[in-house]
């Protein structure tokens, strides 16, 4: 179900980037390559209300509970206004009753809180979500792998270096079908049995297959390793803000040893080398997940946290 009547597509683009780009809200979804990737699978939706851009999405990492969810309003200004928001919110949330469905925000990093807090006093909870904190990392660490920190990372890569012949490439729409077939090669290694997990994974490789199609023309930021011709690892992402790219995508085979730490490495180099950080988005509280992201030291955690107003209808908390 799609709160709003607006979906993500290309057309929309020039608006969507007007709201994203005016404010550094450092989260990783907020970023219109993120919105464009994932737009089916979180059935993204949009409207302007007052002077905000509200986007719902859906939740559906869990089986059986697709609940809708508000993104933080993005300004167009640059400022948060507590008068305009509430106006805006106010009009998210009867969006959402006129559905059916509850109301919350998710996803609203920590510095957010505090314009949401002043424009409903005393009205709202909030709970951090750990899951979805985002990791971020000075680039240039992540380019030159030094000190103790890093020395199990530079030994992989070295190995890889030493060992393996390969070619750095971008990813352009031309090699699309070729993308693709790394993606399903790599998919059918999972072996997954459990029927959500299948399904999304196909939803995935939908999604991929239409990034793949449009780099240039969304913004992707992309980097791919070659070995003996094929495919073996592929990075793609894409601005968030000024000062920071994010990682949405990357895949590795992992027969290579030191290949995901080599394809880290070249995208650094290469698609990353003019911002100052590098977000590489939440563990979604999987133990693996979040080990592998911890050891490569993030400079700072981006907090999330899930808003929802006290009162349990929007029509006592606007009376």
């Amino acid at each position: 179900m799609r709160i709003f009547e607006n979906e993500i597509t290309i057309e929309a683009r020039p608006i969507l980037e007007e709201f994203l780009g005016s404010f550094e809200y450092r989260a990783s979804g907020m970023s219109f390559t993120s919105l464009y990737m994932w737009r089916e699978i979180n059935k993204f939706s949009w409207r302007i209300i007052g002077d905000y851009l509200c986007i719902a999405a859906v939740n559906n990492l869990e089986p059986e509970m697709d609940l809708p969810f508000l993104f933080p309003p993005l300004t167009r200004t640059g400022f948060y206004e507590p008068a305009g928001l509430a106006e805006s919110v106010c009009g998210a949330c009867k969006a959402f009753e006129e559905k059916g469905q509850p109301f919350s925000m998710m996803l609203v990093p920590f510095h957010m809180t505090e314009p949401l807090a002043a424009a409903f006093p005393g009205r709202l909870r909030f709970e951090a979500d750990r899951p979805n904190f985002d990791y971020v990392y000075n680039t240039q660490d992540l380019i030159d792998l030094k000190g103790r920190d890093y020395h199990s990372k530079k030994n992989h890569l070295n190995y890889f270096l030493n060992n393996y012949d390969y070619e750095y490439v971008a990813l352009g729409s031309d090699m699309a079908d070729e993308a693709m077939d790394f993606i399903k090669r790599f998919n059918e290694r999972k072996n997954l049995a459990n029927a959500h997990e299948r399904e999304l994974l196909l939803m995935e490789e939908r999604a991929m297959r239409d990034v793949f199609r449009n780099i240039e023309t969304v913004g992707y930021l992309t980097g791919a390793i070659r070995i003996d011709g094929a495919i073996e690892a592929l990075s793609i992402g894409g601005r968030l803000g000024k000062k920071t790219v994010t990682v949405h995508v990357e895949k590795a085979n992992t027969e290579f040893r030191g290949l995901y730490q080599a394809i880290n490495n070249e995208f650094c180099r290469h698609a990353a080398k003019d911002v100052k950080r590098i977000n590489r988005e939440e563990d979604m509280g999987l133990p693996g997940l979040r080990k592998a992201k911890l050891s490569y030291k993030p400079s700072m955690l981006v907090e999330k946290y899930t808003v929802a107003f006290l009162e349990p209808s929007c029509s006592r908390v606007f009376r």
